[in-house]
């Protein structure tokens, strides 16, 4: 194990020499610079997740050095529940309210419940090697970082004030994302790349008890610490041969919205894999990552975050 870590190391010094070579600005960068494309949507109509996608050399070297860190691909990995998450919550809001964003505490523990409850397996999925513990909240009463974009100016000094812990530390931010945006996240390479870019940002109004239709019970925030761990999503790549780079979750036209049951959008074998995590389908169509999505979770946040 120590020899795959070294040598998956070494992939992602050459990684972060490259792109940083290229001058990335780190922030109000525009999408489409060296390492990443616009985000990982569907390019359909709505797309609620706003992660921003590896463009190919990126996504190329990320999946030697997972695959390294697997052993060639075997499928292998930590003991269920045996990788504990700290997380760091952070409620940025325009006022005292909650409609203001000022989320109880209550409401932040029971989205650790969620998170726990679906990376365990509990909702049907697999049971993954992590679990995640509330480390502390922080409060912050800031309109403008409140209306918080990706890559804008309020994110980068929101998080560059508020970021607690190292890359194996999660950081969770809930403010206002605008009328069409429910969440995005850091993969784990951009850990390494640009550290104070890391973390994920959710909607306030998406956690459990939330406002937002359809997206009221959590899993937007289970989705995004699935990109924090490595995950793509299901209809990363269309039907082509690599998609999501994950071996059961069949292969996915475009996302899904709603709960489309029966919904199959590419000739391969299964239908689409709407009840996954990874999908955009409602919270109430969404109960599990599989096994081997599991395996890459696993292997990306241990390559790269050192998990």
């Amino acid at each position: 194990m120590t020899i795959r870590i070294a040598i998956s190391v070494l992939w992602v010094s050459a990684a972060v020499s490259t792109v940083q070579a290229q001058g990335v600005q780190q922030w109000e960068g525009k999408p489409g610079a060296a390492g990443w494309n616009q985000h990982s949507g569907s390019g359909a109509g709505e797309e609620p997740c706003a992660t921003l996608e590896p463009d190919a050399a990126t996504f190329r070297w990320v999946e030697r050095a997972v695959n390294i860190t697997r052993g060639g691909g075997r499928a292998v990995q930590r003991a269920a529940g045996s990788v504990v998450v700290e997380v760091w919550w952070h409620v940025i809001s325009a006022g005292a309210a909650p409609a203001q964003g000022n989320t109880p505490q209550s409401q932040i523990e029971e989205q650790i419940a969620v998170l726990n409850d679906s990376f365990s397996g509990l909702t049907g999925g697999a049971n993954t090697p992590f679990r995640f513990v509330l480390a502390g909240v922080t409060r912050t009463t800031n309109p403008a970082w409140f209306n918080m974009r990706i890559l804008s100016s309020a994110e980068g000094q929101a998080k560059s004030a508020l970021r607690r812990g190292n890359a194996k530390t999660l950081n969770i931010y809930t403010a206002d994302l605008g009328p069409t945006i429910l969440g995005w996240a850091a993969f784990p390479w951009w850990s390494t790349m640009w550290p104070i870019f890391d973390g994920v940002v959710v909607h306030y109004a998406s956690l459990p008890g939330g406002s937002i239709p359809g997206h009221d019970e959590g899993d937007t925030a289970v989705h995004e610490v699935g990109h924090w761990l490595g995950q793509y999503h299901t209809f990363q790549g269309g039907c082509s041969s690599t998609n999501d780079t994950v071996s059961d979750t069949p292969a996915e036209q475009s996302a899904a919205f709603g709960c489309p049951v029966g919904r199959n959008t590419c000739s391969g074998p299964g239908l689409d894999p709407i009840e996954n995590f990874m999908d955009y389908a409602d919270d109430s169509c969404k109960d599990r990552f599989t096994p081997i999505q599991s395996i890459r979770m696993d292997a990306a946040s241990l390559t790269f975050r050192g998990l």
